[in-house]
């Protein structure tokens, strides 16, 4: 991430439990001395906390957070936290649950702060619906990466047929977006330095690519 700072954006990953206490001091360290542009929690090592949300908020982060088919739990992190932008990969589900994946696009068109990303959505007509009930604004090209093969999940956003300034923003504007904000001091705080490093959840293709 350093070699290539034009290229690579960090994402901090806290694990909501083992860090409880603190939480705001690794993710503020990671966004004001590194530069990192958000954060990612997983559900299989632990939920979602305030605390991790209000670390967010603090320092103008997203938030990636792996569901792990937990529909639910999006209205209350959603609702609580309307100024923290939260990213669920995989439609909400890596399991490949259908009903999981309809039941969260429901959530996903009703909370202007949740977005998805497209990788391990293996559900095709799903994808499909989550772009047209949510609209290309609410979708990010994922990979997940080096587990699945990053070729394979952009042929998917292009099987898609999206106009081209709505694949577009699914194969990177709505991600610049999302971070061009992400990595502000706390109030009283001096801002740290210009961020150094992008998401292996989320990313944008180079050329060619």
């Amino acid at each position: 991430m350093a070699r290539d700072p034009g290229r690579f954006w960090g994402f901090v990953f806290v694990h909501a439990v083992r860090d409880r206490g603190r939480v705001r001091e690794i993710v503020g360290r990671a966004a004001l001395d590194w530069g990192f542009r958000g954060i990612k929690v997983h559900r299989r090592d632990a939920p979602l906390t305030p605390e991790v949300c209000d670390a967010a908020r603090a320092f103008g982060l997203p938030v990636i957070y792996d569901i792990v088919d937990e529909v639910a739990s999006v209205d209350e992190f959603a609702r609580r936290y309307p100024d923290v932008a939260f990213v669920v990969p995989h439609l909400g589900s890596f399991a490949d649950d259908a009903g999981a994946q309809s039941a969260f696009i429901e959530r996903l068109a009703g909370h202007p702060n949740v977005l998805t990303d497209t990788s391990g959505v293996r559900h095709f007509d799903l994808m499909r619906r989550a772009v047209e009930r949510c609209g290309a604004g609410k979708i990010l090209f994922g990979t997940d990466g080096p587990w699945l093969h990053p070729g394979v999940e952009l042929f998917k956003v292009r099987a898609l047929g999206l106009p081209p300034v709505e694949e577009e923003r699914v194969l990177g504007r709505n991600l610049l977006g999302l971070l061009g904000r992400a990595g502000r001091a706390p109030r009283g705080e001096a801002p740290g330095p210009a961020p150094v490093s992008a998401s292996a959840s989320v990313g944008v293709p180079g050329p060619g690519a």
